[in-house]
């Protein structure tokens, strides 16, 4: 527990309200006789400075957009069939009612997606070589809780921070006793997401501190771009992961003289994402397929696709970190161990089904807590996501941004300068 101190120096900046120019004019209370009247002077009101965001970004959104109205994302029109749905009264008509709807409103989205930004926009400017896995992972949450307003589970961190290093492609979080740290010649994906009332902003990006991989970062950025184009409302999956194969691989990256296709990791997928669910239930595999699923209209997708220069196929491997209770989870008798009890409802309370890693656990006063954890895995309670790994040597990296397929037109809400 940090002392007052500690409190005092960490507390956003105060917005105070200011006279930029400083003058005032003074009333004129009489009129000379015989002398022509003079009208009152009005003071000039005081001016409000207009919030801005600190560094590190510790100024929770409210502040920034105090009428509670956050920025659209990208807006991109249907293609072909579905471009009529643009000027559709019809459509327009059902958007503004979805914009009502407590339960479909895309303002809590946009506010997650802006989170997204300011704290993206930080970390990518700030992340260096020598750091440690801990810290970058703390930097990008500590920003995240404090930009969205931490409120149980209102609003706060979507998933544990992916920091997914080289060969590993994803599901990589520190745990509290993690010394890797960050070195020049690493390919880094920074993955992690923001929600607010369950709306969760899923998007992702890969960092390199030397050009050798520019060709793989520009192949799956490439790629993510090109599954945003196609996708759309009625697109059916299968043939979705085939645009996304066919933009990716492409390419090739040179490597110390000796060239490397860059592969389409056959077994990542993007994802439908739903309330407090990051996988929906529907996936967007990153090769051609035959699965006829359609997009549907109002549907939440996180459009992520993954390059490797290895064989493109992943393996779990390594210390788990990232875990999340099952949605349809079976009734299970726990009796036989409290501590599991004690457990899952201490995950029920501060997680539901949100994706949570052990420092989460750590951080809210959980100790010897692996035995019951492990347990509620094994029950089928809980589900344990390791870290995915292409085959030694290869590097792979990953792009990512979550899109809404409204009724008129889609909308890329993470969508941002940076990327």
């Amino acid at each position: 527990v940090a002392d007052e101190k500690d409190k005092k120096a960490e507390a956003p900046p105060e917005v105070v309200d200011g006279d930029e120019d400083g003058d005032e004019e003074e009333d004129v209370a009489g009129t000379p006789a015989g002398g022509e009247g003079k009208k009152k002077k009005k003071k000039k009101k005081p001016k409000k400075k207009k919030a801005e965001q600190s560094e590190p970004p510790r100024v929770g959104l409210s502040k920034l957009f105090p009428d509670g109205k956050y920025p659209e994302g990208e807006l991109q029109e249907y293609k072909d069939d579905n471009a009529w749905r643009t000027t559709s009264e019809e459509k327009r008509y059902d958007e503004r009612m979805a914009m009502e709807d407590p339960e479909l409103t895309y303002n809590n989205i946009r506010r997650a997606a802006e989170v997204h930004r300011q704290v993206r926009k930080y970390a990518r400017k700030h992340i260096k070589p020598g750091m440690s896995m801990l810290e970058i992972a703390n930097t990008i949450e500590d920003g995240t809780r404090a930009l969205v307003e931490e409120n149980g589970m209102e609003s706060g961190v979507g998933f544990p921070t992916g920091l997914s290093l080289n060969n590993c492609a994803a599901h990589y979080s520190p745990n509290s006793s993690d010394t890797i740290v960050l070195q020049q010649g690493d390919v880094m994906k920074v993955d992690f997401g923001v929600h607010v009332k369950g709306r969760i902003l899923d998007s992702a990006f890969t960092m390199t501190f030397d050009h050798t991989y520019d060709k793989l970062l520009e192949a799956v950025k490439a790629a993510t771009d090109t599954g945003i184009r196609e996708a759309g409302i009625d697109v059916r999956l299968g043939e979705l992961g085939g645009y996304i194969q066919e933009t990716m691989e492409s390419y090739e990256v040179e490597v110390d003289g000796k060239v490397y296709p860059v592969k389409a990791i056959e077994n990542l997928s993007g994802h439908s994402i739903n309330p407090y669910q990051i996988h929906g239930g529907k996936s967007v595999m990153l090769v051609k397929n035959e699965d006829q699923t359609k997009m549907e209209e109002g549907e939440y997708f996180a459009i992520e696709t993954f390059g490797s220069t290895g064989r493109g196929r992943v393996v779990e491997s390594g210390e788990v970190s990232h875990y999340a209770r099952v949605v349809d989870a079976p009734r299970v008798n726990l009796r036989r161990l409290t501590t599991a009890k004690s457990l899952l409802n201490t995950i029920n309370k501060n997680f539901g089904t949100l994706p949570f890693c052990r420092r989460y656990l750590d951080r809210i006063g959980e100790q010897r807590y692996i035995l019951a954890l492990n347990h509620l895995v094994q029950q089928g309670i809980v589900q344990d996501y390791p870290p995915l790994y292409d085959q030694k040597g290869s590097m792979t990296a990953q792009f990512e941004h979550t899109i809404l397929l409204r009724p008129t037109r889609k909308e890329v809400v993470s969508r941002g300068d940076d990327y």
